[in-house]
C-alpha cells in the first residue's frame, strides 16, 4: 500500500505540473495546483484501493489519476473575463 500511496502521489504531481504547463494562465497559484494533483491522487489510490482490495496496483494508480484529473479539472477557471448579455436584454 506504501508503494501504491508513493507512485499515485508522484504521479498526481507529474499530472498537476503539467497542467501547470499547459494551463498557466487558467490555474491558480503553482503550489495550490500541485498540492491539489498530489492529495487528490493519494485519496484517489486509497478509494480505489479500498473498493477492489489489495493486489490491483495498477487499477489503483489508474483510479489515482482519474480522481487526481477530476480534482485538477475543477480547479480550472473560464478562459476570458467578459460579460455575456442576452439578444433579448
Amino acid at each position: 500500500m506504501f508503494l501504491e500511496a508513493l507512485g499515485s502521489a508522484l504521479l498526481g504531481l507529474a499530472l498537476a505540473w503539467a497542467a501547470v504547463h499547459r494551463l498557466p494562465d487558467r490555474l491558480p497559484a503553482r503550489g495550490v495546483v500541485l498540492t491539489a494533483g498530489s492529495l487528490g491522487a493519494v485519496f484517489g489510490a486509497l478509494v480505489t484501493h479500498g473498493a477492489l482490495g489489495p493486489g490491483h496496483g495498477l487499477a489503483t494508480l489508474f483510479g489515482a489519476v482519474a480522481i487526481a484529473t477530476v480534482l485538477l479539472s475543477l480547479l480550472i477557471r473560464p478562459a476570458s473575463r467578459r460579460l455575456r448579455r442576452s439578444a433579448a436584454a
